[in-house]
Order: structure tokens, then sequence, then C-alpha cells
């Protein structure tokens, strides 16, 4: 007599999105707040900032001054192939930057990068960051007598 396998009703579920997740693929289409990446290269400014958070659409209902408004054209008119560099870290990524390169300073050097469709709504300096991890190496001549100890293995 075969054994019957007990399983819960969870658990059948888990294998049931498991099997639906591989019939899928990996790839999913691109969409922002449900729009894909067309229907947001054709939006105007004022659609478009009603999309985004509050923050961001504050941002752009007040506009932009005449610096900013040079970086954005600046990036609009590049071919994609040679980086912008720009110390302005607050502009708005807008989908119509999506496959250009920037270079963003960070306050030591600029940080390169090109802006994919998931950047959208986010701003510039988020991408070149600021400060980096610290590494600790082993204790130095001011350490004191408890840290001075470095085991063998």
């Amino acid at each position: 007599m075969a054994k019957k396998l007990v399983t819960s009703a969870k658990a059948a579920r888990r294998r049931r999105r498991k099997r639906q997740k591989v019939a899928m693929g990996r790839m999913k289409e691109f969409s922002y707040r449900g729009y894909s990446l067309e229907e947001l290269q054709k939006m105007s400014m004022e659609e478009f900032a009603k999309l985004l958070p509050a923050r961001g659409r504050r941002t752009l209902m007040r506009g932009w001054d005449e610096e900013r408004m040079k970086a954005v054209r600046k990036i609009m008119n590049s071919d994609g192939s040679k980086p912008v560099r720009t110390h302005r870290r607050d502009l708005i990524i807008l989908p119509q930057f999506v496959g250009k390169r920037v270079a963003v300073y960070n306050g030591k050097e600029f940080v390169e990068f090109e802006i994919k469709p998931e950047m959208i709504g986010h701003y510039l300096g988020e991408f070149a960051l600021t400060r980096k991890e610290v590494k600790h190496s082993g204790p130095g001549v001011g350490a004191t007598r408890s840290s001075k100890f470095v085991p063998l293995k």
C-alpha cells in the first residue's frame, strides 16, 4: 500500500506560486505607477509630476532655476556614449534620461553610471554615494592593552 503524502494548504500554495514564476519567466516588463516607459516619455512634465511622491512633485511644480535647466538640457541632448558631468545631485531623474550616461560629483570624484528605467523618480545624488564604508585594520600603536591581543587563528 502506497503511503499518501500529507501536505498543508500553505505548502500547496507555495508550490503553485513557484510553478507560476517558472512559467512566467524571469524578465518583467518595466512600469512606473502602472505606466510603461514609452507612455512616461510621451507625458508632459505636469502629468509626470502627478505620479511622483510629494517632494519630487513639489520640486517639478515650482520649476527649476537656470543652473538645473542647463543640466537637464545637457543630459537630454547627450548621445549617451560620453557621460555628462554634473554637480547637480538634486535633479530628479526623468523618463527622457533613460539610457544616458551621467557622472555625478560626490564631493571627491565624479561617480559615473548609466540611467536605467528603475531609477525614474529618484535623485541623481542617490546613485553617487558621499560616504564610503569604514574598513578597520588591526590594532595600532595607541591601542589599549585588551585590544592589542590578536589571536593566532
